[in-house]
């Protein structure tokens, strides 16, 4: 008998002696359960939900101005989540994590910083689509599905809390398909609601079940009230990062494909839904109906792995896609072509022209700072490498006038980026109130052509 043994023999016989009086009520537990075999009864199906999806979360940090009425302007430090969903380092987050913060820094689930810009918003339904560069590829979040869930389904949050990198809470799916009102300006339809610890600093972050499969992205919690939480549901929240990675508003290129994700066999699968005439996709001879089950080197299930698969990619390129038609499998070739830089919608023209986002303004700042103009456009986000940046334009300037016209609407910017003369007269002077000051200078227009 060795001396571990023998420790273990007498260390049962003192508590075999000690609690005889119990011995019919209580089961004598082994003290001596091998290491292994202990750690394994701890990892529990939470620990390794956690453990899969922790290496693509992020957490986010920066600063923004912030007016209130009857207050001076001041800076505050605002923090979120992101999970990763493109190897390349596309990151989806709340819109109201990075809108207005001048500088996006993210800490990897290893330590490392990096600073992010911002790619694409969806104001409407506070979903954003940020980019960070890195020498290697990311680890990307095991996405699933939010169409099976089940009232009292144990659920993960994953999350900045309060600046508490990678916080963990647990807990339940409490309802389903709630609509929240959190502002005048800001109303969620279609949450999730859970009873798992959401505080600020997780909005961004993942909902995760027990599989460690991300089904929702956390956005809100109920003022006042415990063990209320709310998140988007994956599923939706996908079609959306479809659309803000889509290769027209990124690339300018186009496939001219709708798909539609179906469930079949506990499989996600794509559809082709609707083909555009003389697109790449109908040049390609995609038909309504095929499954699309890759594109290039990319597995397809969802909308967002078309946009993946195609993106970064030149006019002209031709990518491989594999489909089954009739049960069979089918390849085919699809060779992207340019997307005209009108067909984009208002908002996404700017941005990419001028490289800031505009708001309507508030009837507080019209009164307040802008007593001498009939009204202007709230800047609201900067992108960290275009024109309005290079010119000092900063979210919260108010742009009242490009060159002879006033920028009372959007309809206006759209009008003066329209115009003829566009060419001869950039960089276009243009005018921004700050604190009440009138500012001036010299816009570039991105993909105007200089002529003078």
């Amino acid at each position: 008998m060795t001396l571990r043994t023998g420790l273990c023999r007498l260390r049962s016989s003192l508590a075999l002696a000690t609690f005889a009086l119990w011995a019919t009520a209580f089961a004598v537990v082994p003290v001596c359960l091998p290491h292994a075999q202990a750690s394994e009864l701890r990892r529990t199906e939470m620990v390794r939900a956690v453990e899969k999806a922790r290496p693509s979360v992020v957490n986010l940090r920066g600063q923004k101005t912030v007016r209130e009425e009857g207050a001076a302007a001041r800076e505050v430090n605002g923090m979120g989540t992101g999970v990763v969903i493109d190897p390349r380092g596309y990151i989806i987050t709340n819109n109201h994590v990075v809108e207005g913060v001048r500088r996006i820094e993210v800490t990897l689930h290893d330590g490392k910083a990096l600073v992010a810009h911002v790619v694409s918003t969806d104001p409407k339904t506070d979903l954003a689509l940020i980019k960070v560069d890195a020498d290697e590829p990311f680890e990307v979040i095991t996405i699933g599905t939010s169409s099976d869930l089940m009232i009292a389904e144990p659920v993960v949050a994953m999350g900045n809390a309060y600046g508490y990198e990678h916080t963990v809470t647990r807990g339940i799916i409490s309802s389903l398909h709630r609509t929240v009102q959190v502002s005048d300006a800001q109303q969620y339809e279609d949450l999730i609601q859970t009873d798992a610890s959401i505080n600020p600093g997780n909005s961004g972050g993942p909902l995760l079940n027990v599989d460690g499969e991300m089904i929702g992205i956390n956005v809100a919690v109920r003022a006042g009230a415990q063990g209320i939480g709310f998140a988007i549901p994956v599923d939706n929240a996908m079609a959306v990062a479809a659309r803000l990675m889509s290769i027209e508003r990124i690339d300018r290129n186009w496939h001219g494909l709708v798909g539609k994700p179906v469930e079949k066999d506990g499989k996600h699968r794509l559809v082709v839904d609707k083909i555009s005439e003389q697109s790449p996709a109908a040049l390609g001879e995609l038909k309504p109906g095929d499954v699309i089950t890759s594109m290039g080197d990319v597995a397809v299930e969802r909308p967002l792995d078309v946009e993946r698969a195609l993106l970064g990619r030149k006019a002209g390129e031709e990518v491989p896609v594999v489909v089954e038609r009739d049960g069979k499998p089918l390849k085919l070739s699809l060779v992207l072509a340019a997307k005209g830089r009108n067909a984009l919608p208002t908002e996404e023209r700017v941005w990419d022209a001028l490289g800031m986002k505009l708001a309507a303004i508030n009837t507080r700042d019209l009164r307040e700072q802008l007593t001498k103009y009939r009204g202007g456009l709230k800047v609201v986000a900067v992108k960290d490498d275009g024109p309005a940046r290079k010119q000092g334009i900063r979210p919260g300037d108010i742009l009242v006038g490009m060159h002879v016209w006033e920028t009372i609407s959007i309809d206006n910017v759209e009008y003066i980026l329209n115009r003829p003369e566009i060419n001869e007269i950039v960089p276009v002077k243009f005018y921004i109130v700050r604190d009440g000051e009138t500012l001036i200078g010299r816009l570039p227009i991105v993909g105007a052509t200089v002529t003078k």
